[in-house]
């Protein structure tokens, strides 16, 4: 589910950061950068081929959204989709539920936006899921070339959201990052008990993020 158009507000009617807003101040950016200055030897249009990839994780979210809510329906393409990018999430979704049959997970979207009054912030997780030994778990698809320790960051900032928010029925499990190709034909399943001490540190990153992004703003002039 995408970030609410106009952002997150806290409950009195301020304006705060998301989730991945506050790691995207201080995401690490040389290998994006490498990667763009390689498009622009080959005389690739950068921001066509950015666009068509997103649109590939986009309509991929859209499909297994609407399998976790109404079972096996069929989602349209968005319009102006090369028959190439239909494939190529085709079989990312295929994968998914290659993986998700085998799991053994009973996985539940979810169909809101939460805010942390205790540290500011707003985020959408994807899904939780109840795992074979009846602890519950949080989920995340990505579409990615491979797997960054930024989605870790991600994710155990949504688990404490979630705990927040949720506090007669937390997240006594761990995480699931579930990772798609943007070429459609890989897949990747990484998963984080609930005392994995990435996990903890993760979330400490997140904290100290949060605490930079405010004053990152004063630094910086910068609004958003």
């Amino acid at each position: 589910m995408a970030t609410p158009k106009k952002g997150y507000f806290a409950a009195d009617g301020l304006k705060i950061p998301g989730v991945t807003t506050i790691i995207g101040r201080f995401k690490e950016s040389g290998a994006l950068i490498r990667w763009a200055y390689k498009q622009g030897e080959l005389g690739v249009q950068l921001y066509e081929k950015r666009d068509a990839a997103a649109d590939v994780g986009t309509y991929v979210h859209s499909m297994i959204e609407a399998f976790l809510a109404n079972g096996e329906v069929e989602v349209p393409a968005p319009a102006g989709m090369s028959p190439e990018n239909v494939e190529k999430a085709a079989s990312a979704y295929q994968a998914f539920r290659t993986w998700l049959d085998g799991s053994r997970l009973r996985v539940t979207p979810l169909e809101q936006h939460y805010v942390s009054e205790t540290h500011r912030f707003g985020g959408t997780p994807d899904a939780i899921a109840d795992e074979p030994d009846g602890s519950r778990s949080l989920l995340d698809w990505k579409t990615a070339k491979a797997f960054y320790p930024d989605q870790l960051v991600q994710v155990a900032a949504y688990r404490e959201l979630w705990n927040e928010t949720h506090p007669e029925t937390p997240i006594n499990g761990g995480v699931h990052i579930v990772r798609f190709g943007k070429d459609g034909g890989d897949f990747q399943h990484s998963y984080f008990p609930p005392t994995h001490r990435k996990l903890a540190a993760a979330w400490r990153q997140f904290i100290l993020f949060r605490e930079a992004f405010d004053l990152d703003k004063v630094v910086t002039g910068r609004d958003d």
